[in-house]
């Protein structure tokens, strides 16, 4: 074993025992160089126990965040120890996310059984960076209950999250009607659960009745939840709903499917093709290089 695969085995095992430096430094590592270690280290590939995991998705001001950290304060009082994947917009100059976790969940920053990381995007166009897909594993492994992942609010665009998440809730506000018919052909198809925020502005209760009417005849079974995640009601109904589906446990069975596997291969592939692309383009100085490089792709296609 090379120094960097103990020093990374250490991370493992310290991340296991309930190690939050440690584990904030796996996360790390797994984002940076994941792909090596996921073939040295099988326990990461089967972990011996799996974290439910819900994305959070849903237009930019729906109150995404406010209400994932009134869930986290659900899970909590059931003893349930919670992970947090806040996926946010990538500065375009050091490409790190430009939101902070602490910023958005204080309330939870001394809890030693919420972890929350913020990621960004990385120029994903799916609402979720490809390295999410590593550092999900490294909650399964680290022994949580739950792992709470909020996607960029970037429109119908906001698919991917689909294939990481065991559960998907689309965060809406009464104001969305409009847009509803529109979203149909994206964001609404990947909803198990539609949660309508800000309950206590005007049209929510009609929003949501408009909501059901379009889910009626779907094929798939989807329920819509009204909430208010400022003022906390109705939260606890929505967390009553996601913990039933955490206990029945019916959606271990997609983690192993053909589908998901292609869609983190997929992923993976992706992560490791945009690194080849960067290191050859730094090559490019003149425009002698560029014509090379033109002539290169000439012979690939």
């Amino acid at each position: 074993m090379t120094s960097n695969s103990a020093s990374f085995a250490q991370l493992l095992s310290s991340a296991q025992q309930g190690d939050q430096p440690a584990l904030a430094r796996l996360l790390t590592v797994l984002e940076a160089e994941g792909p090596k270690y996921l073939a040295q280290f099988p326990e990461l590939l089967s972990p011996s126990r799996l974290a439910f995991r819900v994305g959070i998705t849903g237009p930019p001001g729906a109150g995404k965040s406010t209400l994932i950290s009134r869930l986290i304060g659900e899970w909590r009082a059931r003893g349930l120890k919670v992970g947090v994947l806040a996926v946010d917009p990538s500065s375009p100059f050091s490409q790190g996310a430009i939101l902070g976790d602490r910023i958005r969940y204080t309330d939870f920053a001394t809890d030693r059984e919420v972890f929350i990381r913020s990621l960004g995007t990385r120029g994903s166009t799916g609402g979720l960076s490809a390295s999410a897909w590593l550092m999900v594993r490294a909650f399964d492994v680290a022994g949580f209950d739950v792992v709470l992942m909020e996607t960029v609010g970037v429109g119908q665009n906001e698919l991917e999250i689909m294939n990481v998440a065991d559960h998907v809730s689309v965060v809406l506000t009464p104001e969305s009607g409009d847009g509803v018919q529109g979203m149909k052909a994206g964001l609404m198809e990947i909803a198990r659960l539609f949660v309508v925020n800000k309950a206590d502005r005007p049209d929510a209760e009609r929003f949501q009745r408009e909501l059901e009417a379009a889910l009626e005849y779907d094929a798939q079974p989807r329920s819509v939840l009204r909430v208010s995640a400022l003022h906390g009601s109705g939260v606890s109904e929505l967390a009553q709903a996601l913990e039933t589906e955490r206990v029945t446990k019916t959606w271990m069975s997609a983690r192993t499917s053909a589908a998901r596997f292609q869609a983190e291969a997929r992923a993976l592939l992706m992560i490791d093709a945009e690194r080849k692309a960067r290191a050859r383009a730094s090559q490019i100085e003149t425009a002698a290089d560029f014509a090379a490089l033109m002539r290169e792709l000439k012979a690939w296609n």
